[in-house]
This record gives C-alpha cells, structure tokens and sequence, in this order.
C-alpha cells in the first residue's frame, strides 16, 4: 500500500526530537495531534468499524446500519475530506473488513458481504456470508467483528441478551466465520463486548465491560476451548457445532470469590490480559488496534485501546506469563470529539478513531466523530514496557532517567487490589495492600529502571505512581502512572 505513505508524507514532515520548554512542558496534543473530520449535518456517523481501501479510500460503519466512504482521510485538516453512502439498511455495523473486493460487514444478524459491481460509489451486490447465531431483538444483543485472521476467519464476539443472559443462540459466546461461511465456536464467557481485535503475532483480543462476572472493564485474550468468565451462554455447550469444536462445558464458577482463586479450579477459565481499573482509566472500553508501522512513536507492537465513556485510546503492554498474556495499561491520548468506538491503525501510522455517545453518553461532546491521531515526530517522555519480575518490575522508558530521581524509592508509589468474582454488577477494588519498595536500580544505558517489591500479590492490580522520575533532560513523565495486572508471578 505504497500510495497511502506517499500520499501522507507529502503533506506532512515530521522532526524527531524530545526537546521541551521546562517553562511550558509539551502535551499530549505536541506529541499526538488530533484531526478532526468535518462530518455533514446530513449524516449520522457514530462509526462502529473504520477500513482503508485499496483506492486510498476510508469505509466507516455505523450504528444506523449505514456503510459511508471518506474520499480524502490523510487530508491535513480534515476539513476537505467528503463522504458519500456506499451502503445502507444494515443492522448496527460494528465490524467492517476488505478482502478480495469484497466489504465484509458485521451486525446483529449476520456477516455480510458487499461489492460495488457497476462502479458508481454503492453496493449493488449484497450476499449473505453467515447468519449461524440468533437474534431476539433484544437491544443489548450487539455482534462486534474483527478483520480477518491468517485462515481468512472473521471472529464475532456476541453480547449476552441484556448484558445478563443469554436469550438467543450463542449470545456470550466467541464465533469465527470461516471464508465458506461455516461457524465454529471458539470462546464461551462473554458479557459485553465493545471491541475486537489482532495484536502483532495475529492472537485475538476483545474488550469486555464492568458488570456481573466482570469486576472492571478489561482486555481479555481469546483463545480457542477457553471461557472468559460470564457463564451466561452455557447452555450453548449443547449445540453439536460447540461440542465438536470445545467439548463439555466447563464447571460453573463459585460467585463471591476472587477470579485467579476460580481458575485454579476451572482449567478453561482464561483471566483477563489487563483491567483497566474503573473509573481511573474509563468506564466503557471498546475498540482495539496495534502499531507495527514504527511510524506512531516508540510504541511498536503495543495496544491501543479506546475507551467509550471518557473518549480515550489507552496504550497497553502486554507479555506473556506461564503461557498466559498479562500486562500494563498507562493513559495515552485524551479529547476523542465523541465516545470513542471503532479505531483502526493505518499502513502509514495514522490511528484513526470513529466516537458515539448515543445512548452510552460520553466526556466527548460531540453525539458522533471521526477523528485522526498522528505522532507529530517527538518522542513523549513514557514509560515504555512494564514486566513483571519474581521479586518486582522492570520498566523501560522511552527516553534515558535521570539517575537521582530514578533511583529513589521514594520516587514511587505502589498499591495492589483485586476484584470480587461474582454474578452481582461490577466491584469495588477490595484485598488493598501496599508493598515496599525496596530498591531502584537505574540501569548503566539511563533507559530501564528495576524496582524490588516486598509484597508482590499475584491476581492483584498493582497500581503504580511515578510522580518524582524525571528524564536526564528534567523532563516529568507526560503520564505518571500505571496498572499492571498481575495474574501470574514469573517462574
């Protein structure tokens, strides 16, 4: 797609420097500027799925069940960039995928394919590619779907019927659609669902929201024969299609307990990758992309996850632990013009983000957005990477420490909680405790810090504050904290 950069690049020349005033310390707007498209009173947007085009154009689903095309989307102001309808009378698209010049479309009842045969800007061909789950009617019942996996898969993530229960077939569970139309169920355990998405190596994610089962909002890893935690759709093991691909169900799990406690009696019961405590980073997550361009800062190959109710991407790094994916979240970018939805990473390292406050509400004021998020060639004083050690963490920065600050423990502030595992909506963060910092040791480079922990509490949160660590240029952290989630200790 050697268009897309070429078109982009000779709009905009970035200059890569970490300078800063120490009298006006840069923001999040110096490093990660917001394009805010110009969207016609005309058209109800509230993009739940955003796809670039071989044509250099930007299909944006929508929540009305409309497919629009934004002709000119690395526009510079956004401004001039115009759409035009290339589908409607769908059903709340939360997906959209190009493949073989065909737009695959996700909602309520099905995946659907489209194509624009005669060449005037609409689909004039419309085809069914599965419709293997039920649907109620039910308002709550939405179908997020992915891009498609290395077997050309689509993966739906179902919400349950209400957000409680499971009323219709397979709402609560993980569905892949392969290129024939086939389903296979792949993942039980799902509440509500507001994205879906790929990390670098190609490993299926979803965000799943605070409500029975689910203490907080989180990332969770979707692996196949694995159940994420609501036992809702249980009765779906039934069905011959789920008995073939995953067997009997699992165990029901014990409500009042804590979720670490239930999966060490539950073999398929996989624990989220990464909560994202409420209300500290968002009330709503959604949608899931990744940088591997190298053209969106220091932060290749890690998360980004938006977040409805505040209107924010948050970053997130993940590693993997005994097999299992865990990692931090640190704030990333704020000031999403609406709830933040659908995000999708662009071949030139252009992050775009389609927002909705309908019947959610959102901080953004707008009632639906598009907006465009760039790196503007500074590198942001982070913390990089955050990886769990036996005895503690090792954080990476994304500039060199300065050795003074750094290395005083009292640089730090560390507090660990978990969640109670129950039917009932939600949970306070509770089991609080406050290990000891022992040590900060700066390494020779300035680039990675490795704190001891006395007190590190495996199923816990462990909520750390940067308030005193400065870079060797005296710049402050842009973003002073981070929620690692600690599911498992490293061996």
């Amino acid at each position: 797609m050697r268009w897309v950069s070429a078109v982009f690049c000779s709009l905009v020349v970035f200059s890569v420097s970490s300078a800063f005033s120490a009298d006006k310390p840069l923001t999040e707007e110096d490093y990660y500027p917001i394009t805010s498209f110009v969207i016609p009173d005309n058209i109800v947007l509230e993009a739940g799925g955003v796809e670039l085009l071989p044509d250099g154009k930007l299909a944006i689903s929508t929540r009305r069940g409309d497919i629009y095309l934004l002709d000119k989307p690395f526009s510079v102001t956004g401004k001039d960039a115009k759409f035009s309808q290339f589908a409607s009378g769908l059903h709340e698209v939360l997906g959209i995928a190009y493949r073989d010049g065909w737009l695959y479309a996700t909602h309520r009842p099905e995946v659907t394919r489209l194509k624009d045969v005669d060449g005037d800007g609409r689909a004039d061909l419309i085809e069914t590619v599965s419709d293997g789950w039920g649907i109620s009617g039910d308002y709550h019942e939405y179908a997020f779907g992915s891009r498609f996996d290395k077997d050309g898969n689509i993966w739906v993530v179902l919400c349950l019927t209400g957000s409680f229960s499971s009323e219709s077939k397979y709402r609560g569970w993980c569905l892949r659609i392969t290129p024939e139309g086939k389903v296979i169920p792949t993942t039980s355990g799902i509440r509500s669902p507001g994205g879906i998405g790929f990390n670098h190596a190609g490993e299926v994610f979803y965000t799943d929201n605070q409500g029975p089962w689910n203490g907080a909002c989180a990332l969770k890893h979707l692996r196949p024969g694995k159940f994420v935690g609501h036992p809702g759709g249980f009765k779906w093991y039934d069905e011959p299609a789920a008995k073939t691909a995953l067997g009997p169900k699992p165990k029901e799990p014990e409500s009042g307990g804590r979720l670490m406690a239930e999966a060490k009696k539950i073999p398929e019961l996989e624990p989220p990758a990464c909560y994202f405590p409420y209300p500290k980073m968002g009330k709503s997550a959604s949608g899931i992309a990744f940088d591997s361009t190298g053209k969106f800062g220091p932060f290749v190959n890690q998360l980004f996850v938006g977040d409805q109710s505040d209107s924010t991407v948050m970053r997130v790094f993940l590693e993997k632990i005994q097999g299992h994916y865990q990692g931090a979240c640190f704030p990333f970018r704020s000031g999403i013009g609406s709830g933040s939805l659908g995000m999708m990473m662009s071949p030139n390292g252009s992050l775009f983000v389609g927002g909705t406050n309908r019947g959610w509400g959102s901080r953004g004021p707008k009632p639906h957005s598009l907006d465009r998020i760039n790196w503007s060639g500074k590198v942001p004083f982070e913390v990089h990477e955050m990886r769990a050690k036996p005895d503690g963490f090792e954080l990476t920065f994304t500039q060199p420490v300065d050795a003074a600050t750094a290395g005083d423990v009292k640089s730090y502030n560390l507090s660990t909680y978990t969640y109670i595992y129950q039917a009932s909506y939600g949970s306070p963060e509770v089991d609080q405790t406050s290990p000891t910092i022992e040590s900060a040791t700066v390494a020779a480079d300035g680039k990675s810090v490795r704190l001891k922990i006395n007190g590190l509490q495996e199923g816990h949160v462990h909520e750390l504050h940067l308030d005193g660590v400065q870079s060797a240029d005296g710049l402050p952290l842009l973003h002073k904290q981070a929620y690692y989630t600690l599911n498992y200790l490293p061996e």
